[in-house]
């Protein structure tokens, strides 16, 4: 536990004290929100994505040092556990390298080499390295075993090699130098399927497409993984792309130079140039092809998690409409528009449906609906889903508004991501919530409750049906979950809950709190009333002092017996407030909120064994302003009259948009069309962007100037740099989301090859190069005037 605490310790640049408290803290039970917020002193203030990042590593390295028992266990019970092997096992850092060290002793199926070694082929390998003057073909017959299966020297010889095939392949030193090589130089190859040209015409970016595998980005990985799992293009490692078929691979050089071979051009020297030859192509290349693309893919899962999560943590922490009486529209064509009206507590007050679009096209009748039911229930704010329909639905409001506004002049109009919505209305927990009540008209109760506070309604929805993410059914579903659900938690609490409002899927997201324990919280409120203080919670089924401890801090009572249930303050520290309210011989509530008091406290002058100077500085600022939502302002985005469909836009409009997703090579922006927009990230800002996040969020409202179109793929290609020139070439570039391959072959001049005598190996002329920049524009140049010419 020392070890893996001082290695966490150092990948985080943390004291290894404070990781060791973090892990008896989660040993403990203890959840990470509750630690981040109320255990400052003892993880020296680590913060949420700290300890998300602590909690990863170390169940990875719990596990592999779990796995390293059991190798050394297997090794130890063959005979063939050393001092040095030991070493190296406890020294392996990582799962691979493990594996490596243990593959030699790894029970297998039986190899054509442990069968050439029970026939009693070895001692003829062991011979032919001690002595290469040997004379091979002689030597051979001495081992010759009819009853084996090996009845002549060529079969004899056949068994040897694949006994040091074998041996080189699974010679751990070796695979870490074959990995370093490939890291630097190993190229993947995409290549279109034969005969699926037109059927696979989604992936024709990627039908000739070469590319360092350690620098391919998550997205194009993941796309090209997808043709491949859809049958469209073939994807293999070229481990020595500057280097003809026929002169063999660096790799072999390296097998040579690991095992001192040097090899000249005498009989048995030639014979082991076959072997070093067949281990490269039949064991180590097949391999390696396995295992990289497997990290290829592992890493752009990692990074397609992390980018949806990042989207779904913006999303989440939106700011919110607030406590407003508010109409949520579904729209719907030949279906009809669904609406339902919330009051300012989220209760369904009304609902109907009503035919303003074709083939009804009952307008008038859909406004005076509307109307009456706006004046009905003093209606504040429309929240109007982004689905088919949408626009039309947006124009119809923006009349309801102009012919209200002399009664209602303050209702105004927002359109909603109506994402997952349809997953809501047809889920268990709205059947039980709206048990009578059409699956439509959920939908649009989903969106109006979303508009006013995104957080409260998005967890009842699971988190991957949000859709703010790309590739995320190509990625692991348990990872992603996992992911996911961390971050909802996370959000949950930093911005906490209302104890006497909240459902049970948002109270589920509280620390400490399982789905269990959260409908027990929302019976007892049914049976009993209210809360009205927080130590009531211990009178829940089940709710025992851990989760009483974890859980308290975060969820808020307003108006209750004690004014400190609303604030995030922790029942553990509420002595603690009254002793700072003693001292300045004030009551408790005219202490909090008093700003110019609490400014002049010395947070050192109340430092306990329990609480030190963190804790007691938070606790001073949330008695500043108890119950602060750390959301930001409420802001709605305005679309473009008569811009509604694709063929409406034109290149140079400027218009506004919502950001829907961010992606590590850009923006995607709803512009009110039916389909998003692409911000490159070079068009994000005039200045070098390397993370599009550190510039936008999800959620954000921006101005973007149209800067491509392309009908026919649905693309379009906007900027947030409006004073931005149209590229003919960048445009077309982006438009189509071409990857221009970032490795060109060179011509094949001095290369090296393995029949090389002694050890004067020939290294690789240089490595792959990136294509250069006017090559790239060459081509890019040369599509845009074929398509201008065109």
């Amino acid at each position: 536990m020392h070890n893996i605490a001082q290695i966490i310790a150092q990948e985080l640049n943390v004291r290894e004290q404070q990781v060791t408290a973090t892990i008896a803290l989660l040993d403990d039970g203890a959840t990470v929100p509750f630690i981040a917020r109320y255990r400052k002193e003892a993880t020296g203030g680590l913060d949420d994505t700290q300890l998300r990042n602590l909690f990863s590593r170390l169940g990875y390295l719990r596990e592999l040092h779990d796995r390293r028992q059991v190798v050394l266990s297997s090794i130890d019970a063959q005979g063939k556990l050393t001092p040095a092997l030991t070493q190296a096992i406890n020294d392996a850092d990582s799962k691979t390298r493990l594996e490596d060290l243990y593959l030699p002793f790894k029970p297998k199926r039986r190899t054509k080499g442990q069968i050439a070694i029970e026939a009693g082929i070895e001692p003829l390998v062991d011979a032919v390295l001690a002595n290469r003057q040997l004379d091979i073909e002689s030597k051979a017959t001495e081992f010759i075993n009819p009853d084996a299966g090996f009845a002549d020297s060529k079969a004899v010889l056949d068994g040897a090699r694949f006994i040091l095939m074998e041996r080189f392949a699974e010679d751990a030193e070796l695979l870490r130098k074959v990995r370093q090589h490939l890291l630097q130089q190993a190229v993947l190859e995409s290549r279109m399927v034969k005969g699926k040209e037109k059927e696979g015409a989604k992936f024709r970016d990627y039908f000739e497409h070469n590319e360092l595998m350690s620098k391919i980005p998550s997205h194009r990985a993941l796309a090209m993984l997808r043709g491949r799992n859809e049958g469209m293009l073939s994807l293999s490692m070229n481990a020595d792309p500057d280097t003809q078929a026929t002169e063999g691979s660096y790799c072999e050089v390296i097998i040579s130079d690991h095992f001192k071979l040097e090899l000249t051009n005498s009989s048995v020297d030639e014979w082991l140039k076959t072997v070093v030859t067949s281990t490269w192509r039949i064991k180590v290349a097949l391999q390696m092809e396995t295992e990289f693309i497997a990290k290829m893919r592992e890493s752009a899962e990692e990074e397609a998690i992390r980018v949806f999560a990042r989207n779904l943590g913006d999303l989440l922490m939106a700011a919110p409409a607030g406590a407003k009486a508010t109409m949520g529209l579904d729209p719907g064509i030949r279906t009809g528009v669904k609406v339902a009206i919330v009051d300012n507590t989220g209760k369904l007050v009304a609902h109907t449906t009503i035919f303003p679009h074709a083939p009804q096209n009952l307008w008038d009748k859909s406004i005076r609906t509307l109307s009456n039911l706006v004046t009905m229930h003093k209606v504040e704010i429309i929240a109007i889903g982004n689905g088919t329909g949408s626009r039309e639905t947006d124009k119809l409001t923006g009349e309801l508004i102009a012919a209200v506004k002399e009664t209602h002049p303050t209702l105004t109009k927002v359109i909603v991501s109506e994402a997952g919505a349809s997953v809501y209305s047809a889920s268990e927990f709205a059947a039980n919530e709206f048990p009578n009540l059409d699956v439509s008209i959920r939908g649009a109760v989903s969106i109006a409750r979303r508009l006013q506070d995104p957080l409260a309604e998005l967890v009842k929805i699971e988190p991957k049906a949000i859709g703010v993410g790309q590739y995320q059914h190509d990625v692991s579903q348990s990872q992603l979950s996992q992911s996911l659900e961390a971050v909802v938690e996370d959000c949950v609490n930093a911005v906490g809950v209302d104890l006497n409002m909240a459902s049970a899927p948002l109270l589920a997201q509280v620390a400490g709190l399982t789905k269990t324990l959260a409908k027990n919280v929302v019976d007892f409120r049914d049976a009993n009333g209210q809360f009205t203080n927080r130590k009531q919670l211990l009178s829940v089924a089940r709710l025992g002092p851990k989760a009483y401890e974890q859980a308290a801090g975060f969820l808020r009572i307003r108006n209750g017996d004690n004014p400190l249930d609303s604030s995030s303050v922790h029942p553990e520290a509420y002595s603690l407030v009254e002793s700072i309210a003693g001292a300045k011989q004030l009551p408790l509530t005219e202490l909090i909120g008093n700003s110019d008091l609490l400014k002049q406290i010395n947070a050192a002058d109340f430092v306990t064994d329990a609480f030190g100077v963190p804790t007691i500085n938070d606790i001073l600022a949330e008695l500043d302003k108890p119950g602060r939502d750390p959301r930001g302002e409420f802001k709605t985005a305005t679309f473009k009259d008569g811009i509604e469909e694709l063929k409406h836009l034109k290149v140079e409009m400027i218009l506004e948009g919502v950001v829907t997703n961010v992606t590590n090579f850009g923006a995607f922006v709803d512009v009110g069309v039916h389909q998003d927009g692409l911000v490159h990230i070079s068009s994000l800002t005039d200045k070098f962007v390397s993370d599009p996040h550190t510039v936008v969020k999800a959620g954000d409202v921006v101005k973007v100037k149209v800067m491509e179109v392309d009908i026919e793929r649905r693309r379009i290609a906007l900027s947030m740099r409006l004073d931005e020139k149209i590229d003919t070439e960048k445009a077309i570039r982006q438009s189509q989301g071409k990857p221009q391959n970032s490795y060109q072959k060179k011509p094949a001049a001095g290369k090296f090859s393995v029949n090389t005598k002694s050890s004067g190996h020939n290294k690789p002329a240089s490595k792959p190069v990136k294509a250069p920049q006017n090559a790239a524009m060459g081509n890019a140049f040369a599509d845009a005037f074929a398509k201008i010419k065109k």
